[in-house]
């Protein structure tokens, strides 16, 4: 685990970009939980950290795909293919991602 950021500095539900260990990773808050994705569409490769989330997740601003935020599988087209998605800790204000692991 690499520390990512501190906890504070994670707006809830706004996308947060960061790089770990040199892979571009986007973090989102939603509530206590934080959730670490590549920050890079499967579809478009364009940065995910630049679009919203959505009742549906992480929707990406060029084209409008969707990607469930604990699993990385996009929920609407043109996107077929999931992102990685990476484990979190968060310890005291410390938000730590392993990059050399994925969850899906």
């Amino acid at each position: 685990m690499i520390r990512a950021c501190a906890l504070t500095d994670l707006d809830d539900g706004k996308p947060f970009a960061v790089e770990v260990d040199d892979v571009p990773v986007v973090l989102v808050r939603r509530g206590e939980q934080v959730h670490a994705l590549r920050d890079s569409c499967s579809h478009a490769e364009v940065s995910l950290s630049e679009g919203e989330l959505t009742r549906k997740g992480l929707e990406c601003w060029l084209h409008g795909s969707c990607f469930d935020l604990r699993t990385g599988a996009p929920s609407s087209p043109p996107a077929t293919d999931p992102v990685e998605v990476f484990p979190v800790t968060v310890e005291g204000d410390d938000v730590s991602v392993d990059v050399t692991t994925t969850l899906n």
